[in-house]
Protein backbone atom coordinates (compact mmCIF):
# COMPACT_ATOMS: atom_id res chain seq x y z
CA UNK A 1 0.00 0.00 0.00
CA UNK A 2 2.06 3.02 -1.50
CA UNK A 3 0.00 6.33 -1.92
CA UNK A 4 1.52 8.69 -4.07
CA UNK A 5 0.55 12.15 -4.37
CA UNK A 6 -1.53 13.26 -7.16
CA UNK A 7 -0.19 15.37 -10.13
CA UNK A 8 -2.49 18.39 -8.92
CA UNK A 9 -0.01 21.36 -10.19
CA UNK A 10 0.85 20.73 -13.31
CA UNK A 11 -2.93 19.67 -14.41
CA UNK A 12 -4.11 22.73 -13.10
CA UNK A 13 -1.39 24.94 -14.91
CA UNK A 14 -2.14 22.97 -18.03
CA UNK A 15 -5.67 23.83 -17.17
CA UNK A 16 -5.45 27.56 -16.72
CA UNK A 17 -3.59 27.92 -19.97
CA UNK A 18 -6.15 26.43 -21.07
CA UNK A 19 -8.61 28.06 -19.97
CA UNK A 20 -6.63 31.58 -20.34
CA UNK A 21 -6.50 30.70 -24.61
CA UNK A 22 -10.06 29.77 -24.63
CA UNK A 23 -11.58 32.72 -23.28
CA UNK A 24 -9.02 34.86 -25.20
CA UNK A 25 -10.77 33.33 -28.42
CA UNK A 26 -14.07 33.16 -27.23
CA UNK A 27 -13.57 36.98 -26.33
CA UNK A 28 -12.84 37.75 -29.89
CA UNK A 29 -14.93 36.51 -31.52
CA UNK A 30 -17.75 37.59 -29.70
CA UNK A 31 -16.07 41.09 -30.31
CA UNK A 32 -16.25 40.14 -33.98
CA UNK A 33 -20.02 39.68 -33.98
CA UNK A 34 -20.99 42.25 -32.31
CA UNK A 35 -19.05 44.63 -34.96
CA UNK A 36 -16.55 45.71 -32.16
CA UNK A 37 -12.67 45.68 -32.68
CA UNK A 38 -11.50 42.72 -31.70
CA UNK A 39 -8.63 41.84 -28.75
CA UNK A 40 -6.95 39.55 -31.35
CA UNK A 41 -6.67 41.12 -34.80
CA UNK A 42 -6.67 38.30 -37.25
CA UNK A 43 -5.21 39.78 -39.67
CA UNK A 44 -2.19 41.10 -38.15
CA UNK A 45 -1.60 37.24 -36.61
CA UNK A 46 -2.10 36.11 -39.83
CA UNK A 47 -0.27 38.65 -41.90
CA UNK A 48 3.07 38.26 -39.41
CA UNK A 49 2.85 34.18 -39.07
CA UNK A 50 2.74 34.17 -42.82
CA UNK A 51 5.88 36.56 -43.32
CA UNK A 52 7.97 33.27 -40.55
CA UNK A 53 9.39 30.73 -41.84
CA UNK A 54 10.70 27.72 -40.40
CA UNK A 55 13.87 28.11 -40.15
CA UNK A 56 13.50 31.24 -39.03
CA UNK A 57 14.85 32.33 -34.98
CA UNK A 58 11.28 32.77 -33.18
CA UNK A 59 9.96 29.94 -35.07
CA UNK A 60 13.00 27.54 -33.62
CA UNK A 61 12.83 29.36 -30.51
CA UNK A 62 8.77 28.98 -29.50
CA UNK A 63 9.49 24.88 -31.19
CA UNK A 64 12.62 24.45 -27.98
CA UNK A 65 10.05 25.72 -25.07
CA UNK A 66 6.85 24.17 -26.44
CA UNK A 67 9.10 21.00 -26.57
CA UNK A 68 10.98 21.34 -23.16
CA UNK A 69 7.73 22.26 -21.69
CA UNK A 70 5.55 19.52 -23.30
CA UNK A 71 8.06 17.38 -21.84
CA UNK A 72 8.34 18.51 -18.37
CA UNK A 73 3.86 17.82 -18.74
CA UNK A 74 4.54 14.17 -19.72
CA UNK A 75 7.45 13.65 -17.68
CA UNK A 76 5.68 14.78 -14.42
CA UNK A 77 2.72 12.60 -15.61
CA UNK A 78 4.42 9.60 -15.99
CA UNK A 79 7.09 9.66 -13.43
CA UNK A 80 5.83 8.39 -9.85
CA UNK A 81 6.50 11.02 -7.35
CA UNK A 82 7.71 10.79 -3.41
CA UNK A 83 4.85 8.10 -1.83
CA UNK A 84 3.16 9.61 1.21
CA UNK A 85 2.31 6.64 3.02
CA UNK A 86 4.49 3.89 3.30
CA UNK A 87 3.91 0.60 3.77
CA UNK A 88 4.21 -1.15 7.09
CA UNK A 89 5.52 -5.16 7.94
CA UNK A 90 2.50 -7.58 7.60
CA UNK A 91 1.43 -9.17 10.70
CA UNK A 92 1.44 -13.34 9.68
CA UNK A 93 -0.17 -14.35 12.81
CA UNK A 94 -3.88 -13.51 10.49
CA UNK A 95 -4.80 -15.55 7.66
CA UNK A 96 -6.11 -12.25 5.61
CA UNK A 97 -3.48 -10.19 4.30
CA UNK A 98 -3.85 -7.07 6.03
CA UNK A 99 -1.81 -3.76 4.71
CA UNK A 100 -1.82 -1.38 6.40
CA UNK A 101 0.54 1.66 6.26
CA UNK A 102 2.30 5.07 7.74
CA UNK A 103 2.45 8.47 6.38
CA UNK A 104 5.66 9.62 5.52
CA UNK A 105 5.25 12.89 7.44
CA UNK A 106 4.13 11.25 10.53
CA UNK A 107 6.71 9.04 10.34
CA UNK A 108 9.92 12.10 10.20
CA UNK A 109 7.74 13.69 12.94
CA UNK A 110 7.99 10.91 15.46
CA UNK A 111 11.37 10.10 14.79
CA UNK A 112 12.71 13.36 15.47
CA UNK A 113 10.81 13.23 18.50
CA UNK A 114 12.50 10.36 19.38
CA UNK A 115 15.85 12.04 18.78
CA UNK A 116 15.34 15.58 20.81
CA UNK A 117 14.10 13.54 23.60
CA UNK A 118 17.75 12.00 24.29
CA UNK A 119 20.06 14.52 26.55
CA UNK A 120 22.65 16.20 24.96
CA UNK A 121 20.33 17.19 21.58
CA UNK A 122 19.46 20.19 21.11
CA UNK A 123 17.55 20.22 17.98
CA UNK A 124 16.92 17.01 14.73
CA UNK A 125 15.97 17.43 11.40
CA UNK A 126 14.96 13.99 10.19
CA UNK A 127 15.00 13.41 6.80
CA UNK A 128 13.37 10.06 5.27
CA UNK A 129 13.84 8.82 1.15
CA UNK A 130 13.63 5.26 0.01
CA UNK A 131 16.34 3.78 1.39
CA UNK A 132 17.90 6.18 3.97
CA UNK A 133 17.07 7.64 7.20
CA UNK A 134 19.58 11.00 7.78
CA UNK A 135 19.37 12.74 10.81
CA UNK A 136 21.41 15.93 11.32
CA UNK A 137 21.78 16.80 15.22
CA UNK A 138 22.41 20.14 16.53
CA UNK A 139 24.06 19.22 20.26
CA UNK A 140 23.25 21.06 22.83
CA UNK A 141 26.37 22.13 25.47
CA UNK A 142 25.29 19.04 27.66
CA UNK A 143 26.58 16.94 24.84
CA UNK A 144 28.79 13.43 25.27
CA UNK A 145 31.70 12.22 22.95
CA UNK A 146 29.01 8.92 22.35
CA UNK A 147 25.97 11.08 21.66
CA UNK A 148 25.46 9.89 17.45
CA UNK A 149 25.40 6.58 18.89
CA UNK A 150 22.70 7.42 21.38
CA UNK A 151 20.88 9.03 18.54
CA UNK A 152 21.50 5.75 15.99
CA UNK A 153 20.29 3.55 19.19
CA UNK A 154 17.19 5.54 19.42
CA UNK A 155 15.80 5.95 15.92
CA UNK A 156 16.94 2.05 15.53
CA UNK A 157 14.69 1.35 17.95
CA UNK A 158 11.96 3.42 17.13
CA UNK A 159 11.61 2.19 13.33
CA UNK A 160 11.59 -1.33 15.12
CA UNK A 161 8.09 -0.05 16.75
CA UNK A 162 6.84 1.70 13.74
CA UNK A 163 7.93 -1.62 11.47
CA UNK A 164 8.49 -0.14 8.06
CA UNK A 165 8.14 -3.02 5.22
CA UNK A 166 11.65 -1.48 4.31
CA UNK A 167 13.75 -0.61 6.76
CA UNK A 168 16.07 2.69 6.34
CA UNK A 169 19.77 2.87 6.77
CA UNK A 170 20.30 4.91 8.97
CA UNK A 171 23.12 7.99 8.96
CA UNK A 172 23.56 10.70 11.90
CA UNK A 173 25.43 13.91 11.32
CA UNK A 174 26.60 16.02 14.47
CA UNK A 175 26.87 19.40 13.82
CA UNK A 176 28.26 21.97 16.11
CA UNK A 177 26.92 22.79 19.51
Amino acid sequence: MIRRPRRALAASLTALVGLALCALVATSAIQLLVHEKPVLDYHAAAARLHDLHWTSTPVRIAGIVLAVLGLALLLAALLPGRALVLPLQEDGSTSAPLTSGARRHGMTRTLRASAESLDGVGSAKVGLRRRKLKARIKPDRLATPELGGQVTTALEEQLDRIGPAKRPRTKVKIGRP
